[in-house]
C-alpha cells in the first residue's frame, strides 16, 4: 500500500530530530505540493556552543544508579539558548529567499505558543504534529487563526 504524504513528511521530520542539539528533541518539515521547501530542529543558534544537559546529581559523582535527577539537575532544566525546530525551519526559510507562506508543517511535537505566533505570522496554513505539547496553547492559537491542525502518530 502506496503511503501518504503526510505519513513519509512526518517521516523527514523525524530524521531531522536526530540533529537537535537540545535535551528535548523536536524536527520539523515545511512543505508545499508534497516538496520539502525548509526543515529544521531544537538547537542553539549557529555557531554558537550547544547546552549543557549533563548530570549534576550528587549522587552522579558516586556512580550509583539512580532512576530519577535530583531538583536543579542538569539533564531536566530546560534549554535556555535552544531555538525552536519550526522557528528554525521558517528563520532558514526567510534567510535564503523561501516563500513558504501557503505551505504545511510538520512536526514531532505540537507547536508552543511563541511557536504558534510565529507559524501564524509565517502564512502556513496548516499543521501536522506527531506528540501534543504540554501545553495546548500553542494549538488554541492555531486554531483560533483557523489554521488546519492534524495529529498523525507515527506508526
Amino acid at each position: 500500500m502506496r503511503r501518504t504524504r503526510d505519513s513519509v513528511l512526518m517521516d523527514c521530520a523525524y530524521a531531522f530530530q536526530v540533529r537537535s542539539t537540545c535535551i528535548r528533541k523536536v524536527g520539523a518539515v515545511i512543505a508545499l505540493d508534497g516538496r520539502i521547501l525548509s526543515t529544521g530542529y531544537n538547537g542553539t543558534p549557529a555557531g554558537m556552543s550547544h547546552c549543557n544537559h549533563s548530570c549534576t546529581c550528587q549522587w552522579a559523582q558516586l556512580s550509583v544508579h539512580r532512576p530519577n535527577h535530583q531538583e536543579g539537575c542538569l539533564t531536566t532544566a530546560p534549554c535556555l539558548r535552544t531555538v525552536h525546530a519550526e522557528t528554525n525551519a521558517i528563520i532558514y526559510a526567510a534567510r535564503h529567499g523561501v516563500r513558504i507562506s501557503g505551505a504545511t508543517l510538520y512536526t514531532t511535537v505540537s507547536p508552543c505558543f511563541p511557536c504558534a505566533l510565529v507559524i501564524v505570522n509565517a502564512g502556513l496554513v496548516r499543521v501536522v504534529y506527531d506528540t501534543a505539547y504540554r501545553d495546548p496553547a500553542g494549538i488554541e492559537l492555531l486554531h483560533e487563526a483557523s489554521i488546519e491542525m492534524r495529529q498523525l502518530t507515527k506508526a
